[in-house]
């Protein structure tokens, strides 16, 4: 078991970590209460023909060895495919420790992070805007990149002021707003509610255009460009419309 295999690593490194989450099964999943801080492992594994990728942070060429996520609160902040057991023990020590993302990176080169998580470090982002960050950074570090239509929606939704004090929340590539959000320190922010919802919802691909509906399935509009569909929402909150 990989828990097993860096308690090995740990102990010859004279490295104490503490026990793994034995909630999860075939990974490696350290917790810090006090602090906030998770680090989650996941062993090596050879490409099988015709699965899904595994996501990277960041994706390319550096993917292989043991996949290791650093998170604080419910955020993932950094990671990277580390190839040696040694370098991933040290990067979970570090991290647990309380140490800061340059120090980490310096103990552990393989890891990697986007400037937005230096900027939270430093002051810490606002809800809303920490869940923007959150989205945005997936469409760098994670498969969502390939879903370029996806992506240009939100980027082109962030853009705007009136959506960007919103929560975005995305489901089947399509991007709704709230009102609402509730962050939780035992799952990944972005969460929001449902029951908050405001304004109309984004579709990259409402029949190889982009649509505007309602939560009803009624369809406002279908336009050309992002920008467009994204106005269309405006629009709608500028009038007072709701999802009605």
């Amino acid at each position: 078991m990989i828990g097993d295999q860096l308690r090995r690593t740990a102990e010859g490194l004279g490295v104490v970590l503490p026990e793994p989450d034995p909630a999860f099964s075939g990974i490696a999943k350290y917790g810090d209460e006090g602090t906030g801080r998770q680090v989650t492992v996941l062993p090596p594994c050879e490409p099988i023909e015709g699965s899904r990728r595994r996501e990277t942070y960041p994706p390319g060429e550096q993917d292989g060895g043991f996949w290791t996520a650093l998170g604080s609160h419910g955020v993932t902040m950094a990671g990277g495919w580390i190839a040696e057991p040694a370098e991933v023990v040290r990067a979970t020590a570090v991290w647990l420790s309380g140490a800061g993302l340059a120090e980490t990176r310096a103990r552990a080169p393989r890891i990697s992070f986007r400037p937005w998580a230096l900027a939270h470090e430093q002051e810490p982002l606002g809800a809303v805007e920490l869940v923007w960050q959150v989205k945005l950074d997936s469409l760098h570090t994670s498969q969502r990149g390939r879903f370029t239509r996806h992506g240009a929606l939100l980027t082109a939704a962030y853009a705007q002021p009136a959506l960007r004090r919103l929560t975005p929340i995305t489901s089947h590539l399509n991007v709704w707003f709230t009102t609402r959000i509730e962050p939780s320190d035992n799952r990944q922010v972005g969460f929001g509610h449902w029951g908050g919802l405001v304004g109309c919802g984004l579709f990259p691909h409402d029949e190889r255009r982009y649509g505007v509906r309602r939560s009803s399935g009624e369809l406002v509009g279908r336009t050309e460009s992002p920008e467009e569909a994204v106005a269309l929402v405006v629009a709608g909150l500028s009038e007072g419309l709701g999802l009605v």
